[in-house]
């Protein structure tokens, strides 16, 4: 018998093969995506590109920071040789341009840090200049203005004199803490949320609203004693800051609830990347907007870490001059999330039907 025609009890075609082949292929990946080792997969390679855009974002912002366009009063003649060498020899040191705004007086120029409209005053009286910082205004900005300065006086011929009208609190000498407190309060807040939708998925959409207002309220009591009462690192308005920290924490934790109810399981990404990636390293708390890349410098205004900064920072060195922006955006961003969550409150993944009750 010819032996292309032979067969036996173990052997099969080829054409019958690559169909069963294809079969339990398509089987075992059916298998693998209703088993937990798919999110796994997944989550190992989000886990991993996440952490080099943490580092990345935060480096780009905040390693070497470069000034771009630098607000100051200006008290004096500025049309006086000395003065153009002066200033020509900031704006070449810096590699940024001095945005000066003139006013007729020292207490005008004043009134303009008070308002945070200016980092410094430059007041030009013979033979030389008063370079006031504000280092309450932006400690970042304060520190390259004040390094600079000198030296551009001594190339130029000009005698500098140093001072700063609006100093921080000596607990924090560096101007990092507010950035901290914040940043405490937008972490815990969608960390909050997500508990809230892990241990307590039975909450009902008000419910858990409900619940978000609480922790946020009791968290930044919480945050405001121990930086203020227990620790002494700064001096707070305690009401206000309180109230901005709680603010903020609901935000976030709404912002969060938003996402879990357009996106189920994989709300963390976007609320990670627009909270932490993108929101804290543009809030302009630990590097001053000048200073920060100016798309990033415009962005982080408007995203709720920025927002929670700057009512912070004005609430403690600027308590006569706050502003209702940064509130506007904190209200926003909740009305957004709490609308979304309204209007889609059927896909909200919890709750529970009257029989649990």
């Amino acid at each position: 018998m010819d032996a292309d025609h032979e067969t036996g009890p173990g052997t099969e075609s080829g054409a019958h093969r690559v169909p069963r082949a294809r079969t339990r292929a398509a089987e075992h990946w059916r298998a693998f995506t209703a088993s937990p080792f798919l999110p796994a997969v997944v989550l190992l390679f989000i886990v991993s590109a996440a952490a080099g855009l943490f580092a990345g974002s935060y480096t780009y912002n905040m390693a070497n920071p470069t000034p771009h366009r630098i607000p100051a009063a200006v008290v004096g003649p500025t049309d006086t040789a000395e003065a153009r060498a002066f200033v020509e020899g900031m704006e070449k040191a810096l590699a940024a341009s001095l945005e000066l705004h003139p006013y007729p007086t020292d207490a005008a120029a004043r009134r303009a840090v008070e308002q945070q409209e200016v980092f410094a005053i430059l007041t030009f009286r013979p033979p030389g200049v008063d370079f006031a910082v504000a280092g309450a205004a932006g400690a970042s900005v304060a520190q390259v203005l004040t390094e600079t300065a000198p030296a551009v006086g001594r190339a130029v011929g000009v005698p500098v004199r140093i001072s700063d009208v609006k100093p921080l609190q000596k607990g924090d000498p560096r101007g990092l803490a507010l950035f901290y407190i914040s940043l405490a309060a937008v972490i815990v807040g969608f960390v909050g949320a997500i508990q809230l939708s892990v241990h307590a998925r039975g909450l009902n959409p008000g419910e858990r609203v409900a619940f978000t207002v609480a922790y946020s309220l009791l968290g930044a009591f919480a945050i405001a004693s121990v930086v203020d009462w227990l620790l002494g690192a700064l001096r707070l308005p305690f009401v206000e800051s309180w109230l901005i920290l709680a603010f903020t924490m609901f935000t976030s934790g709404m912002v969060f609830t938003m996402f879990n109810t357009l996106m189920g399981r994989w709300a963390m990404l976007p609320t990670w990347g627009l909270m932490v990636l993108l929101g804290n390293p543009s809030s302009g708390g630990a590097v001053s907007w000048p200073l920060l890349p100016s798309a990033l410098g415009h962005i982080g205004r408007w995203l709720p870490p920025g927002a929670s900064v700057n009512a912070q920072h004005t609430a403690v060195y600027f308590g006569n001059a706050q502003h209702v922006f940064p509130f506007a955006v904190l209200a926003g961003w909740t009305l957004v999330s709490c609308c979304v969550l309204g209007f889609w409150r059927h896909r909200h993944p919890g709750g529970r039907t009257t029989e649990d009750v």
